[in-house]
């Protein structure tokens, strides 16, 4: 790997765009046409979708960055998702499978089967008070009746706001008391390998501490795993409220009203409430299923993510759905429910077409069954892809999914903010398969990427700088922060006027590949060479000993800053730390060069990840400095910074810092 690829370089201007030739003409055509004439793309693309009242305005631009689409367009989510399709003759059509191998179980849901009950139970929630633009907040596990609400939401002109079920009290309750939901829906319990969540017992905590107060919190009973006693002055069971009223229509809301709010914390910083509007992000989701993802209307689409993260909003509900496809909602880990043979099993059991997924899970499957033992009695010949998101992928773990899977394996980079991909390798516009190491692929179509310097001015080809975005964003972006505008244009629009900050570092090469190298706090400087962590990374993870790593910057007084890698060992090796740790130096220094001063390196038993699979890098390297770490609620497992401690001074750092606390519950 050449490192001059991350450091900057200094090769003059580089204007955006894409050289004829090289890439899928259509593909051209249609991005061209996307940044060129986006009223024109856009008012086609928006045909895709039903609407009750066409929009009189493609796109007003007049108040950036509150840039709006389809003005004065009327629809409804639920109808595009679920009744359209069983107008067509497709309620026997399979809409969901639930596969929970925690719970013994495998449902098949109709399209027929979410009409009938996501209409009864909109009828019942507009009895208990809820109409267009009240918020529900929803707090579920990742079962089909988690997608009936937000439906049954949307089907009112409600807005939904998804909770992740695995937050605790304090966490749902900042979300309540700043989303004032008219209602909350949630199950009693989640159930996790070895355990049961008693959500009714955090939801009636996260309630009581609460400043603002529902009218009533429905309850559906898991009661093949438990049955929870009801506080008969807060609770309704969701079989009664299936039972107070008849079927309800959809409301039709105006395109730039709310889907719904979605909480974002990042790794760093207090949640923000991610406001999306519904018209455009309808046109978005499919528009993406096909040129993006290359799935079919009778295909089996698995996205192994939660719907409590907006990969799950977009890909697991409304995306398929909308599409008319059939989607997979997976209860259970890689590896732990029972064995790491589950994704195979999926995959073979139903016929999955593409499977979408974070790095960190195949990390895993590749740690506990290198040789894939347990999956060796599936068939895996229905998977076309496999996509991955989230995070960055090494080469590595590419490499061995490619190696198992027998399929591409894509890369695609998003946000919570955008709500799809920002770049992409798409199927359906016969991008190469034959890609650029690292790289995330091409912009998708509405992206005009650019990468700048501090100043604002363009990077060359291959210099790393932030990547930010041209106004308009295209449809399906977020329309504001819920109830705070002025955050919303300090943090994404202030610093480099005109465009959106994406708050990423990365760069461009002459075919116009976006490499998308670390969060901007993921680049350390290093005797005035930057260079990205995820560089180091890479390279650490191309020994055979190891299975993950982290690279961060320490302060040093000569060079400013050095990198420290934490790895995790593979399972079973047989190497002194001292050997393997002085393995890994070396192949730094033959992958690098010394240019890295890649010297402090040591094990530790796990990495802190958030729950959607990002590693905390900058919370390692504030620890390392002494400083006191206030961690995210998304944080999978705080305890692991025992023994990151431990590591980290037995390398001369962290030697009087605080222990971790974990954020408060302020918004």
């Amino acid at each position: 790997m050449d490192m001059d690829n991350y450091i900057v370089q200094e090769n003059g201007n580089y204007s955006e765009g894409l050289p004829d030739g090289v890439h899928d003409p259509v593909y051209i055509d249609c991005y061209r046409n996307s940044i060129n004439h986006p009223e024109d793309f856009w008012a086609k693309a928006g045909q895709m979708i039903d609407w009750v009242i066409p929009w009189n305005q493609v796109l007003d631009n007049s108040n950036p960055p509150f840039t709006k689409w389809f003005v004065g367009g009327y629809l409804n989510a639920c109808y595009n998702a679920v009744d359209r399709h069983v107008l067509a003759g497709k309620s026997n059509k399979v809409a969901v499978i639930h596969d929970s191998p925690l719970t013994n179980t495998v449902r098949h849901v109709t399209y027929g089967e979410l009409y009938e009950k996501i209409s009864v139970l909109a009828g019942g929630m507009a009895n208990l008070g809820v109409s267009r633009g009240d918020r529900v907040v929803i707090y579920m596990p990742l079962i089909p009746e988690a997608i009936m609400a937000m439906l049954a939401t949307a089907r009112l002109g409600a807005v939904h706001s998804v909770v992740f079920g695995g937050f605790a009290a304090n966490e749902l309750c900042s979300r309540i008391e700043h989303a004032k939901p008219k209602i909350v829906i949630a199950a009693n319990c989640g159930i996790e390998p070895g355990k049961v969540i008693p959500y009714l017992d955090i939801l009636h905590n996260a309630v009581e501490m609460s400043k603002w107060k529902p009218d009533m919190n429905i309850i559906f009973q898991r009661t093949t795993v438990m049955e929870s006693p009801l506080d008969p002055k807060t609770d309704i069971l969701w079989s009664s409220v299936m039972a107070l009223g008849n079927p309800i229509d959809c409301i039709p809301v105006e395109a730039n009203d709310p889907l719904y709010i979605l909480y974002t914390s990042g790794t760093t910083q207090n949640p923000k409430g991610v406001q999306r509007p519904v018209g455009g992000h309808l046109v978005a989701l499919m528009y993406t299923m096909q040129t993006l993802y290359g799935v079919n209307t009778d295909d089996v689409w698995w996205n192994a993510s939660d719907l409590g993260w907006v990969v799950g909003h977009s890909y697991i509900c409304y995306g398929p759905l909308l599409y008319g496809a059939t989607s997979v909602m997976y209860e259970g880990k890689p590896d732990r429910t029972p064995d790491p043979a589950q994704y195979y099993r999926l995959i073979d059991q139903h016929k999955v077409s593409a499977l979408f997924s974070v790095p960190t899970s195949f990390r895993v499957l590749r740690r506990v069954d290198p040789e894939c033992t347990f999956g060796k009695k599936y068939s895996l010949k229905s998977l076309r892809a496999v996509f991955v998101a989230g995070e960055h992928c090494d080469l590595e773990t590419k490499s061995w999914i490619e190696k198992i899977f027998k399929v591409p394996v894509l890369n695609n980079w998003w946000q919570t903010e955008t709500g799809s991909a920002i770049t992409a390798t798409c199927l359906g516009f016969n991008h190469s398969l034959d890609l650029p190491q690292f790289t995330t692929g091409l912009p998708f179509i509405g992206y005009n990427i650019k990468i700048v310097k501090s100043d604002g001015t363009e990077c060359s080809p291959l210099e790393l700088g932030r990547i930010v975005i041209k106004l308009p964003l295209p449809p399906g972006n977020m329309s504001t922060l819920y109830e705070n505008d002025e955050l919303f244009k300090k943090l994404y629009f202030t610093k480099y006027p005109g465009y959106y900050d994406t708050m990423d570092a990365g760069y461009k090469d002459e075919k116009g590949y976006i490499f998308v190298t670390a969060r901007a706090d993921d680049i350390i400087n290093v005797a005035g060479h930057r260079i990205s962590t995820l560089a180091l990374e890479d390279a650490v993870l191309r020994h055979a000993d190891v299975v993950d790593a982290a690279v961060f910057g320490a302060p040093e007084p000569t060079k400013g800053q050095v990198p420290i890698c934490l790895y995790v060992p593979r399972d079973n090796c047989q190497k002194a730390p001292t050997k393997l740790s002085a393995e890994i130096i070396q192949k730094i220094r033959e992958v690098v060069g010394p240019i890295a001063s890649f010297r402090l390196v040591a094990p530790v038993k796990a990495l802190p990840r958030t729950r959607s699979g990002k590693t905390m890098r900058k919370a390692m390297a504030d620890f390392a400095k002494n400083e006191l770490v206030t961690l995210p609620a998304t944080i999978e497992d705080p305890s692991v910074f025992a023994d990151i401690r431990r590591a980290l001074q037995c390398l001369g750092y962290a030697m009087h810092t605080p222990d971790p606390v974990l954020a408060s519950k302020n918004i």
